[in-house]
């Protein structure tokens, strides 16, 4: 392969495939002579004279190219790599690198005739989790639970270069005294491993539902400053704990019991008390009107008609907090 592109948001892919392309390099010519640019900063010339200028060290060239979508953004560069892709040097190759905004077009038709243009994004959930038992075997050298593997994936999601990170601190948990084989189980991944973004979003409904508003605001910030936990999940939250206590409302003043309530709301734990308590506290009517404020300020900072959705969700919890206290 005289010319490979790797483009796409997994950055654990395109390192990977990277390492993998040089390693096979060296296995076929005894070495490579190495040459790191960056496509914002460098110019074409820097380009062609890597790959023509005969290396010094070993009998191959390897150019590698990142931010290539930078590069490749000025109408003459491409020009000149299509130039260069008819009849690239047989002595040498070009790994280009880039995160994103890659521009398909005649340049990659070139290059699919004489080295390969391969997207890197992120695996699906089932692809991930047997990616995480593959890899745990062959580079920590230890087993994975099918079922820690599924809850490995459910909290920290398909990102290859995170799941990497966590797998190699599992196996390191999960090693035995006497050297006896090292297995990551569901109990370990749980110990182990912070809960998923989503379960770190119903964590608000716990303050709120409670009418605890300064408790909730703290929560909010701590949810999506420090945790990063996307608006869209605290809208959601928020909304099906208005709905729950909406529901909860309207079976108590039909008369049912409160145990019966928590069984067909299917609410367990600890905030079951809660919904239950807040439901009794509203009248049908008032928890209506809670429960449809929720879902306009939740479609409000989707469609973008509140320009700071953490002050919008600010606001709807004081007011929730308020009416359930």
């Amino acid at each position: 392969m005289r010319v490979v592109v790797l483009h796409g948001k997994d950055a654990f892919l395109r390192l990977e495939r990277g390492r993998r392309l040089e390693s096979l390099l060296q296995e076929r010519f005894g070495g490579v002579d190495r040459t790191d640019l960056d496509g914002t900063q460098a110019a074409l010339a820097d380009v062609l004279d890597g790959l023509r200028t005969p290396g010094l060290f070993a009998p191959h060239k390897l150019v590698v190219l990142e931010n290539a979508e930078a590069f490749m953004g000025a109408e003459d560069r491409r020009r000149a790599m299509e130039g260069y892709a008819q009849s690239p040097c047989a002595d040498a190759t070009l790994l280009m690198r880039c995160a994103g905004g890659w521009r398909p077009g005649n340049f990659d038709k070139l290059v699919a005739k004489v080295g390969a243009v391969i997207k890197c994004e992120s695996p699906s959930p089932d692809e991930a989790v047997a990616w995480c038992i593959a890899r745990t075997r062959k580079r920590h050298e230890a087993e994975m639970e099918g079922a820690a593997a599924e809850l490995l994936v459910e909290r920290i999601g398909c990102d290859l270069g995170r799941l990497d990170s966590e797998l190699g601190k599992l196996a390191s948990a999960a090693l035995r005294p006497g050297g006896a084989p090292a297995k990551v189980t569901r109990a370990i991944v749980q110990e182990f491993t912070g809960l998923s973004r989503e379960e770190q979003a119903w964590e608000i409904q716990g303050p709120v539902v409670q009418g605890d508003a300064a408790g909730a605001l703290r929560k909010l910030d701590e949810l999506l400053r420090v945790s990063r936990v996307p608006e869209v999940m605290i809208g959601w939250s928020l909304v099906d704990l208005a709905r729950k206590v909406h529901d909860a409302s309207c079976l108590l003043a039909q008369g049912e019991g409160e145990g019966s309530v928590a069984k067909t709301l299917k609410l367990w734990g600890p905030s079951a008390a809660s919904v239950v308590r807040a439901g009794r506290r509203l009248k049908p009517h008032a928890a209506a009107t809670m429960f449809r404020m929720a879902v306009e300020t939740d479609r409000a900072t989707k469609n973008g008609t509140a320009p700071e959705p953490a002050r919008a969700f600010e606001g709807l919890m004081v007011r929730m907090s308020e009416a359930f206290a």
